[in-house]
């Protein structure tokens, strides 16, 4: 028997410790992925529940620690406006008042989409026109700082005189507050191309269409989606503003807000501000979710926060 008979393989030796150190790493990176993705979770959830107990909290001390007994009409807490507006776990029936709620909540999210829509084309198409010229530019931003800037309340009672006071009218509200911030954000995200590649097109002979089309809109997009953010949430708030004048047709949330305020029901007040809520925040969440489909392979805006 010789020693070399004896002696252990040295390739052996080298291939079964890489097996081993490579099945750590593959172990230890699915743990870490697996934890990665729970602490994302926890990470994206956690604070909006922590905000969301605090103001129930708050809510409960001002009901039962600040006001009277005989005041807790004012401010109900927020079981009772479950149980009175929404669905009594008692007598297992819903809200007296909360179908025509939802129904009112629908009919102003009509108004408000169709509003946010032809504020979309008139504002791209206007943004895109002064873009492409400095006199355009010069004759038309000076009065879509005006509509801006106008109060819509001034606004409302000529709407209603004009064009009646209907559905139509609540999207033209919808439209005015809608507009601005599509223009002036599409406009500037169009002019912040760096010049560098302006340069580059210039030298490739390309035309002005291909320019807008290639460069100018692409790097526009993040810009554009900060005004559709803002705007959609104008556009809410316009065709809600348009329920309390136009009350032609079936009555929106705006409408209802006014009713039970003025009845007192304070309950369904509570449940029809929430309703209005929800619908602002359904319109933000879906732009966000285009805007991070378009934009997150590419720009840092749609990165993952830590």
């Amino acid at each position: 028997m010789t020693l070399t008979e004896s002696a252990p393989d040295d390739t052996t030796i080298v291939s079964s410790s890489t097996s081993t150190i490579v099945d750590d790493t593959s172990t230890s990176d699915t743990s870490t992925r697996k934890g990665s993705g729970v602490g994302r979770f926890v990470g994206s959830l956690g604070p909006p529940a922590i905000t969301f107990a605090a103001i129930i909290g708050l809510w409960y001390a001002i009901t039962y620690l600040l006001l009277e007994e005989r005041r807790r009409f004012l401010l109900p807490p927020p079981h009772e406006v479950f149980d009175t507006g929404i669905y009594s776990f008692g007598s297992g029936e819903w809200g007296n008042n909360l179908g025509d709620s939802i129904q009112g909540t629908l009919l102003t999210g009509r108004a408000a989409l169709v509003g946010l829509i032809i504020a979309c084309i008139i504002g791209f198409t206007v943004a895109i026109m002064m873009s492409q010229s400095k006199y355009v530019e010069r004759a038309l931003y000076p009065y879509a700082v005006v509509i801006q800037v106008i109060p819509i309340l001034a606004l409302v009672p000529l709407i209603g005189f004009w064009w009646g006071f209907n559905f139509r009218s609540r999207v033209i509200a919808c439209v005015l507050i809608a507009l601005f911030p599509i223009i002036a954000n599409t406009l500037f995200g169009l002019k912040s191309t760096e010049q560098g590649h302006h340069d580059l097109f210039t030298l490739a002979g390309a035309s002005r269409w291909t320019r807008l089309t290639k460069l100018q809109l692409p790097a526009a997009l993040p810009a554009i989606f900060t005004g559709l953010r803002i705007a959609a949430g104008g556009s809410v708030i316009g065709a809600i503003v348009g329920d309390f004048f136009f009350r032609r047709g079936e009555p929106g949330i705006g409408r209802l807000l006014d009713n039970y305020a003025k009845d007192l029901q304070t309950a369904d007040l509570f449940v029809a501000v929430i309703l209005s809520s929800i619908l602002g925040i359904v319109f933000f969440v879906v732009i966000g979710f285009i805007a991070n489909r378009l934009l997150r392979s590419w720009h840092e805006s749609e990165g993952t926060a830590t």
